[in-house]
């Protein structure tokens, strides 16, 4: 048996300004402070004499990995972000960077999200990612406009109650 997988989904590559300037940030901070701080804590580690049997040393080429493999990950994904920073022009429709008021119309919930890009999804914030299966049904609605949303428990039908954009 093969250890075959069909390639994962394009995420789209739209971010925030402020979501931009976090991954930039982060980037910088795993290059620039912690790479070497692991670097350094590896050399000691391997000076230490036998290696098969070196905790540390074991624990630190996994971190140093770690680290490399997210820096190669930001080091290509940054540059082909595209940063919105301007509302739509129809700002009373739901975009990209809205934050949505929806009404779940079989339990008369009320939930609150903000569409933002897939690098930036916080979900006890309530920022929900532009490809999930619920920012996709409502993207183009307006107030009062139902739609039905195919979230993982099953089909789920909602209501737009509020519509907004905010800078960062």
């Amino acid at each position: 048996m093969s250890r075959w997988r069909p390639p994962a989904e394009k995420s789209t590559a739209l971010i925030t300004r402020a979501g931009h300037d976090r991954l930039k940030a982060e980037l910088d901070d795993l290059w620039r402070v912690r790479r070497p701080e692991v670097v350094k804590a590896l050399a000691a580690a391997a000076a230490e004499g036998d290696r098969s049997e070196n905790a540390e040393y074991t624990y630190r080429k996994k971190q140093l990995g770690e680290i490399d493999r997210r820096v190669r990950y930001l080091s290509k994904r940054v540059p082909a972000l595209r940063v919105v920073e301007e509302a739509p022009a129809d700002p009373a429709a739901v975009f990209f960077g809205a934050t949505v008021e929806v009404e779940n119309l079989d339990s008369g919930e009320v939930s609150r999200y903000r569409i933002v890009g897939p690098d930036e999804t916080d979900a006890r914030a309530g920022w929900i990612s532009i490809d999930s299966p619920l920012a996709r049904a409502m993207l183009k609605k307006r107030v009062d406009d139902e739609f039905q949303a195919q979230l993982p428990g099953g089909p789920q039908e909602f209501v737009i109650v509020d519509v907004e954009y905010a800078s960062d």
